[in-house]
């Protein structure tokens, strides 16, 4: 089982990064996924998700409006599109995929915004 972040680079405030989360091992539709960040000193966060079946989407209150999840099974890639960044989206961000009990996580991709 692999998930492999990208598209994390630094850039400055008001710009857009669109993330990438490749899965291999698994059978991605049944996944629910999902995006977590971690800035250092504090706790692990989820950011967006989206779930299997119907691709339903949940977003943390702050990147309402900014941020948004998508889902290609075909590519077996999960996405996360940030727009409007700000310097507190500067964090690690991790793919997650979920299905009954079973979940794997990413080794995470660094993105800061910074001037």
């Amino acid at each position: 089982v692999q998930l492999v972040e990208s598209g994390g680079d630094l850039v400055q405030p008001g710009g857009s990064l669109r993330l990438s989360c490749a899965a291999s091992g698994f059978t991605f539709s049944k996944y629910h996924m999902s995006w977590h960040r971690q800035a250092p000193g504090k706790e692990r966060e989820l950011v967006a998700s989206i779930t299997s079946v119907g691709g339903f989407k949940n977003y943390l209150d702050s990147v309402k409006g900014r941020f948004t999840i998508s889902r290609d099974n075909a590519k077996n890639t999960v996405y996360l599109q940030m727009n409007s960044l700000k310097s507190e989206d500067t964090a690690v961000y991790l793919c997650n995929a979920r299905w009954d009990f079973r979940t794997y996580w990413g080794q995470g991709t660094q993105v800061t915004v910074s001037s």
